[in-house]
């Protein structure tokens, strides 16, 4: 599978991070030993230069790719419609791109879920005059700062004025430049605040962090997520697609109905091995040592997500 530009700024830097971490462990400096760096550092620092690609959909839809997630654009005499905003360092990469498409303002923007690779770009989406919808879980998560310590940050939260303010309790459709919008809510799964969009003629769904195209996914134990839920969202989601349906993840290439159940079927492949290793009484570190991912380390498991940290993911998430 190919990469993007930022999944090989970000491969590599994680495998620079694993060099220095494993050169310093054990070694005491002046001042403590040395602190792996979290992440979300290294995302927003690959983000800063990371080219924004655009990837043709179906008629006026396309995808934009390199800035966190994915993002979806519609496009037409109404203006765009979009589905995430990605890191908000990336703004002048992702306003060439939107430029690059047409000239039309952005009307609506619709997140996804609350994590801040989706989000973070909100304030300049809202100053360019964009209504912003999301769940009331969205709404509630980014109105505060939010820890996660999987990834060892506190994400701050966002400006007043970039908080949704068309609040969704409910699936709710929307007629947008000859487009069937369909926004469709979702028991907790990847978070507790996750929907995805269906643009009915076009045959084309946006799935934000439901579907991770080739990568191990993160899934947010600590704020409403779980591998269970996360596996019962795509069989209802799987449910409702037809064979040509165009997916696009919240990261990795777009992709089709048989990659996504093939990542439902990887999901529900590890899970079934964590569970009965923990059910045996094994300890987090023992079912990692296991490797009970091995089967589908070639295709999932080079991206920041690797094969332990995912394994550690669906140990902490088995209730």
């Amino acid at each position: 599978m190919k990469r993007s530009p930022l999944q090989s700024i970000l491969i590599d830097s994680a495998a620079m991070l694993a060099v220095v971490v494993g050169a310093t462990s054990g070694v005491a400096w002046a001042d403590g030993p040395a602190k792996p760096v979290s992440p979300v550092i290294m995302i927003n620092k690959a983000a800063v230069t990371a080219q924004i690609d655009t990837t043709p959909l179906r008629g006026s839809l396309s995808m934009l790719s390199g800035s966190g997630g994915n993002i979806t654009v519609l496009t037409g005499k109404q203006g765009k419609l979009m589905v995430d905003a990605g890191i908000a360092v990336s703004r002048p990469r992702i306003e060439a791109a939107l430029a690059a498409i047409s000239s039309a303002p952005i009307k609506y923007l619709i997140n996804t879920h609350y994590h801040w690779d989706h989000t973070d770009g909100n304030p300049w989406v809202r100053d360019d005059g964009a209504i912003i919808i999301a769940t009331a879980g969205t709404v509630k998560r980014v109105s505060t700062a939010t820890r996660v310590d999987d990834w060892d940050f506190t994400f701050p939260a966002l400006p007043a004025r970039a908080v949704p303010t068309e609040v969704l309790t409910a699936n709710k459709t929307y007629h947008f430049d000859g487009q069937t919008v369909e926004v469709r809510l979702l028991d907790p799964s990847h978070t507790d605040t996750d929907l995805y969009v269906v643009f009915k003629e076009a045959n084309v769904a946006s799935l934000g962090d439901l579907f991770w195209n080739g990568v191990y996914p993160f899934i947010d134990n600590e704020n409403g997520g779980g591998i269970d839920g996360m596996i019962k969202s795509d069989d209802a989601i799987l449910a409702t697609l037809n064979d040509d349906v165009i997916l696009v993840p919240g990261h990795g290439p777009v992709g089709n109905k048989k990659q996504f159940r093939d990542f439902r079927d990887m999901l529900a492949g590890v899970r079934d091995k964590v569970s009965a290793l923990k059910k045996q009484g094994k300890s987090r570190d023992e079912v990692v040592a296991a490797k009970p991912t091995a089967q589908y380390d070639a295709v999932y498991g080079h991206f920041v997500i690797d094969p332990d940290f995912f394994t550690r993911i669906v140990y902490d998430g088995l209730r």
